[in-house]
C-alpha cells in the first residue's frame, strides 16, 4: 500500500493560485523531492502535507488514512499526523541540550522516561551525535545542528520524513558531504520522505524521484535521470543542468533531426514536439555536452574565444559568434583566438 497519497491538491491565497491540483504518491521507502524556483508551490505542498497550511480543495491520506479531506471537512492538526518535520531553520530549543531537543517530542507524547533516554541515546549515536547530548546549539556547528533537527524527527519513528531545504544553511563543502550522508541514512533505515529543494544536485543526490514544479502544477515527473537526460518542456530543460541556449528559428528538417538556424550560423538538432518551419525556437545543449574540436565537422561552428575561466578541477571556456554566447568545458588551456566548437545533434534539444 502506498505510503502517502496526495490527490488533487489546491491552493490559493486571494486571487493568486499557489497549487493548481498537484497529485503524487510516495510510496514505503522512497524520496520524492519537490523542485522547482521559489513560487512553484513546492513548500506549499510540503507544509499542506504536514497540516501546517489548510488546501482549499484535495485529499491527502496516510496509509489509506484521510489526513486532510476537503469534501468530508477532515483536517488533522499536526501532531496527530504522525509524521516528521525537519525545518529549514532547523529549529532547535536555544535554551535545551542536545538531548532535550531530540527528547522533546516523546516527552510531548507522554512516552516514559526510560523509553525517551534510549530512543534518543540511539538516535544521537546513529548521527553521530553521541557525544554531544549535553551541548546547547549555539555551541554546535551548522552541520551538527542540521542533524540535531534531523533526529529529533527521526526519534519518534515517523512514517514519512518532510524534509524543508534541509542544507539551505550549510556552506557548499558542507552540503556536499550533508547531502552523501542523508541519502546513505534515508537507505538504511528504509525512511520515505518527501524533500524540497530548489538545489537540482541536491534533487538528483537524494532523491529516487523527482517532481518538477512550475506555477502550482508539475511541469515533469520521473527518476532524476530521466528528468537531467530527457527533458519534456523547454522548462525542465533549462532548469536542469548547466546549459548552453540557442535562439533561432526552425529550419529544414534532416531525418530525424531539425535545423536551429540562427544569426549567421545553423545547427542541426532534436526536436521535442511539434515544430513548424519558420517558426521561433530555442535549443538546450548541456555544457559538458559542448565540445571544443580541432577542426570543421558536422555540427560545429567556428568561434571566438571571449574569455576563460579556471575552476579548479576544470577550465570554463566562453566562445562569441556575433551575439550567441557558448560555454564548454576543457581541462587544459586554450589560446586565444577562433576555435571551432562541436554541439552533437543528439544533444542538441529543440523546443
Amino acid at each position: 500500500m502506498p505510503e502517502l497519497r496526495v490527490d488533487e491538491l489546491r491552493k490559493s491565497y486571494g486571487t493568486n493560485q499557489i497549487l493548481k491540483g498537484v497529485s503524487l504518491t510516495l510510496e514505503q521507502g522512497q524520496v520524492i523531492a519537490l523542485l522547482g524556483h521559489s513560487g512553484s508551490g513546492k513548500t506549499t505542498i510540503l507544509r499542506s502535507v504536514a497540516g501546517l497550511e489548510t488546501p482549499d480543495a484535495g485529499r491527502i491520506a496516510l496509509d489509506g488514512t484521510a489526513l486532510f479531506d476537503a469534501a468530508r471537512r477532515i483536517d488533522l492538526p499536526p501532531e496527530a499526523r504522525g509524521l516528521g518535520l525537519v525545518f529549514q531553520s532547523y529549529a532547535l530549543w536555544p535554551n535545551r541540550t542536545v538531548f532535550d531537543n531530540v527528547a522533546y517530542g516523546l516527552r510531548l507524547r507522554k512516552r516514559p522516561d526510560a523509553e525517551v533516554q534510549s530512543a534518543v541515546n540511539q538516535v544521537l549515536g546513529r548521527l553521530g551525535l553521541g557525544a554531544l547530548g549535553d551541548r546547547f546549539p549555539h555551541q554546535l556547528s551548522g552541520g551538527q545542528q542540521q542533524r540535531v533537527a534531523l533526529a529529533r524527527a527521526l526519534v519518534y519513528e515517523p512514517k514519512v520524513l518532510l524534509l524543508d531545504e534541509p542544507l539551505s544553511n550549510l556552506d557548499a563543502k558542507l552540503r556536499e558531504e550533508a547531502r552523501a550522508w542523508i541519502r546513505e541514512l534515508i537507505i538504511q533505515l528504509q525512511i520515505s520522505a518527501l524533500y524540497v529543494t530548489h538545489d537540482q544536485v541536491e534533487a538528483m543526490a537524494v532523491a529516487d524521484h523527482i517532481l518538477l514544479l512550475r506555477d502550482g502544477r508539475i511541469e515533469q515527473a520521473g527518476t532524476p535521470q530521466d528528468i537531467y537526460e530527457q527533458p519534456a518542456t523547454a522548462m525542465a530543460a533549462d532548469f536542469m543542468g548547466s546549459n548552453n541556449k540557442l535562439e533561432g528559428r526552425v529550419g529544414a528538417a534532416q531525418g530525424n533531426a531539425v535545423r536551429l538556424d540562427g544569426d549567421g550560423w545553423s545547427l542541426a538538432g532534436q526536436p521535442r514536439g511539434s515544430l513548424a518551419a519558420g517558426a521561433a525556437a530555442k535549443g538546450f545543449i548541456r555544457v559538458e555536452r559542448t565540445a571544443i574540436a580541432s577542426g570543421p565537422g558536422p555540427n560545429r561552428l567556428q568561434m571566438q574565444l571571449a574569455t576563460s575561466l579556471y575552476l579548479g578541477e576544470r577550465f570554463e571556456h566562453v566562445f562569441a559568434l556575433g551575439e550567441l554566447r557558448v560555454r564548454a568545458w576543457g581541462r587544459q588551456p586554450i589560446e586565444p583566438g577562433n576555435h571551432w566548437v562541436e554541439f552533437p545533434a543528439a544533444d542538441l534539444w529543440l523546443f
